[in-house]
């Protein structure tokens, strides 16, 4: 099954990244993983299995990275994640180069590299989510349903569609995570970074919580559900960097 911010200097940062994993995917090496690398691909096997159980992919779509120096752990194509152990780390340098592993990488790679070498993020959560598809498909942006929107940096934006695994797709996505820690794909699914991968994680079951929320309220023949303005998420947004636990 296939797998499945934004100025002109982080376009011109992804171009040439297909072709660069293309290159390097010809002799893939094993390496040994060090303790925090092996700590890192156990938590990722863990949350990659969580998308299946939690209904955001189905098989092996989808894929999950995260960034330990400048290594990348991340998810490798076409194999179900309930089978995959420790001695399976796959991982790649930022330039695509595999480091760790004897496992073709994910097809989406490009997207992963995309994402670490133009913002601070550590993790990547990528999802083939119905509900968030659903709306990839009927909108340009997701309306501002929810106070949640503002924990994503604001209304999430669709990503133009391009063939998964390509360089168009990956600059797509750059452009539409511009101010924002999650986008949608238009006719493919979600993605989500963070500092952590449970914070990365979190970010796409609420994203494609605030889209059911959406298409139910949406249904309702005759009635158009309320939306925040600017201002309202603004003030959640300032509420929510204090929300939870100190110390």
């Amino acid at each position: 099954m296939a797998e499945q911010r934004g100025d002109e200097r982080r376009t011109a940062d992804v171009r040439g990244s297909a072709a660069d994993v293309r290159a390097s995917a010809g002799e893939p090496h094993r390496g040994a993983a060090r303790p925090e690398e092996a700590r890192a691909w156990d938590d990722l096997v863990t949350t990659a299995r969580r998308t299946v159980t939690d209904g955001l992919v189905v098989g092996t779509s989808g894929n999950v990275s995260v960034r330990v120096g400048d290594t990348v752990l991340v998810t490798p194509s076409g194999v179900p994640y309930d089978r995959l152990t420790p001695e399976d780390v796959t991982g790649v340098d930022l330039d695509g180069r595999q480091v760790l592993g004897t496992l073709v990488p994910t097809s989406e790679l490009p997207m992963h590299l995309a994402v670490y070498r133009t913002t601070d993020a550590l993790a990547v959560v990528h999802t083939h989510a119905v509900h968030a598809t659903a709306v990839s498909t009927l909108v340009t942006e997701l309306p501002p349903i929810h106070y949640m929107t503002a924990a994503l940096g604001g209304p999430v934006r669709v990503a133009p569609y391009a063939p998964y695994g390509s360089d168009e797709l990956a600059e797509n996505m750059l452009r539409a995570l511009a101010g924002r820690s999650g986008c949608l794909l238009r006719n493919h699914g979600t993605l989500t970074h963070a500092g952590t991968l449970a914070q990365a994680y979190d970010r796409t079951a609420q994203l494609e919580w605030m889209c059911r929320l959406w298409l139910t309220a949406s249904s309702v023949p005759g009635l158009a559900p309320s939306l925040l303005s600017p201002e309202q998420l603004t003030e959640a947004g300032e509420r929510l960097r204090g929300y939870g636990q100190r110390g």
